[in-house]
C-alpha cells in the first residue's frame, strides 16, 4: 500500500469516472469496489467508495454527493514522452470537458488535469535565458502544449 493516496470526491460519478481513467492510462487497473448497501445513504448496489490505479499510482474516488466539488487549486499532472501521447491525453481526457490555457484542462467531472510534455521542464530549463523565456512565452499562449512549437521558440 503506497503512503499517500489521492482521494476524488464525486457526487455520483465515481464509478464511471473510475472506469473511465482506467480505460485511458496504461498499466491501470480496479482494484476493489465497496457498494452501497440497503442502510445508504445511497442508492443500494450504486459505489461508496472504490479504489484503483492509474499509470501504478493508486487513488480512491467516493460517491459522497454535491457538497463539494472539484477545484482547479487541485489537478493532477500527466508527463508525456511525445507529442502523440499530449494528444490523446488531451483528446480523451477534455471531451465532455473544458480545455484551459497552458496544458490544463477539465475532465468531464470537473477535476483538473495538467497534460505537460517532459521537453517543456527541459527546455525551460535552457541555460540560455532568453530561450527559456522564449519557451515559456509560447507555452503561455498555447492550450494543448505543442512540443514542436516550443523548440521552435
Amino acid at each position: 500500500m503506497q503512503k499517500i493516496t489521492t482521494f476524488l470526491w464525486f457526487n455520483d460519478q465515481a464509478e464511471e469516472a473510475m472506469n473511465q481513467y482506467v480505460s485511458i492510462f496504461p498499466d491501470s487497473k480496479v482494484i476493489s469496489v465497496q457498494r452501497w448497501g440497503d442502510e445508504g445513504p445511497g442508492p443500494k448496489g450504486t459505489v461508496m467508495t472504490a479504489s484503483f490505479q492509474l499509470a501504478g499510482q493508486e487513488f480512491m474516488a467516493l460517491n459522497g454527493g454535491p457538497q463539494f466539488t472539484f477545484t482547479e487549486a487541485i489537478s493532477l499532472l500527466v508527463n508525456c514522452e511525445t507529442q502523440e501521447e499530449v494528444d490523446e491525453l488531451w483528446e480523451r481526457l477534455s471531451e465532455g470537458g473544458e480545455e484551459s490555457q497552458c496544458g490544463w484542462l477539465k475532465d468531464r467531472y470537473g477535476l483538473s488535469w495538467q497534460i505537460i510534455p517532459t521537453a517543456l521542464f527541459e527546455l525551460m530549463q535552457d541555460p540560455d535565458p532568453e530561450k527559456a523565456k522564449r519557451v515559456m512565452n509560447a507555452m503561455l499562449l498555447m492550450r494543448k502544449i505543442d512540443i514542436a512549437a516550443l523548440r521552435k521558440a
